[in-house]
């Protein structure tokens, strides 16, 4: 009797392991537990923990209440000014109500992945190529609107979407790279020509302050000098003075109407301004050099330019010449 009370004890010992085994449940932290009894959603949701369920009437589904990160397969589509692109996004979801998430769709990852295909293509779509390329926080704010509109019935909570790459065709990257360079190089011109503006405004001033005061363009000769002899590989070539060219200017200066400019045999002024130069040369060929005086004075016959033969020179009782600075000069 006993031995039969005891086998009995240890029958039920074992069969409540057995059903505790089967009843007992384990909810981690961050999951929720949705208990369906005969098919039908219970009230309460079990919290995290352990929990009893009864066998073979109850049916615990946790859910997890992570964030999910789902990345979006590359979407190609044309946008709106008619450029064909690939783009591929991500998007990171969370679940807020489990009961939702598990009984108003059937399996809430792949509705959401497929609700953000078809967004990120009518993004595309509605986008311009330079939105997609340089205003994605606008574009990821829409992307994410359109996408947690119809999740919100599902129990899920869209978080951020990203749009990561965007793959262009190689024709458009070699356009915007010649367009780039082209933008680079304008940039390039324009500071070069502000550049040069600002350098002739510093010589001009600099060329007026050399101006006032010429000691200044010797000194600032001689600096150049200075520097083209510090290379050891140069040839110095010194320019011809300042002095001699302000000296071969004053030279140079035309001389004004009714002045005469004075032969080397003392020429008379010319009656017209225009004939100045005609009428010295005329003197300067017709006077005697100052070496030739002392041989007319002696008698030695002389050839002027307008006889090709020497005169026969003169006897003491011939009438003596008249002077050579009496002659009038010839008119052209």
């Amino acid at each position: 009797m006993v031995e039969d009370l005891l086998g009995a004890l240890i029958g039920a010992g074992c069969a409540g392991l057995v059903y505790l085994a089967m009843a007992a449940r384990v909810v981690k932290q961050y999951e929720r537990g949705v208990l369906f009894r005969l098919g039908r959603v219970a009230d309460d949701i079990r919290s995290p923990g352990f929990n009893l369920i009864i066998p073979f009437v109850d049916r615990l589904q946790k859910v997890n209440m992570q964030i999910v990160t789902l990345p979006i397969p590359a979407q190609e589509g044309i946008t709106r000014d008619n450029v064909t692109v690939r783009v591929d996004a991500v998007v990171y979801f969370r679940v807020v109500d489990a009961v939702s998430a598990l009984v108003k769709v059937e399996d809430y990852k792949f509705a959401v992945s497929q609700m953000a295909q078809t967004s990120l293509r009518s993004i595309i779509g509605k986008s311009d190529l330079d939105d997609l390329l340089s205003n994605r926080e606008k574009l990821n704010q829409g992307l994410e609107l359109m996408i947690d509109s119809p999740a919100v019935g599902w129990g899920v909570q869209v978080d951020r979407v990203e749009i990561k790459d965007v793959s262009l065709p190689d024709t458009m990257k070699r356009s915007m790279a010649r367009q780039a360079e082209a933008d680079r190089e304008r940039r390039a011109r324009i500071i070069n020509a502000d550049a040069e503006y600002q350098a002739s405004k510093k010589l001009a001033e600099a060329a007026q302050q050399m101006a006032d005061t010429p000691a200044a363009l010797q000194l600032r000769l001689l600096q150049t000098v200075m520097a083209v002899s510090a290379e050891k590989n140069s040839t110095l070539v010194l320019p011809i003075p300042v002095e001699l060219l302000h000296f071969l200017e004053r030279g140079n200066q035309p001389v004004g109407d009714g002045e005469s400019r004075p032969g080397r045999g003392g020429g008379q002024a010319a009656p017209g301004g225009g004939d100045t130069e005609r009428l010295a040369d005329a003197d300067a060929r017709t006077a005697p050099d100052d070496d030739a005086q002392p041989l007319l004075d002696a008698g030695v016959p002389q050839i002027t330019p307008d006889s090709g033969t020497a005169p026969a020179p003169e006897t003491d009782d011939a009438r003596p010449a008249a002077p050579v600075g009496d002659r009038e000069p010839r008119s052209g």
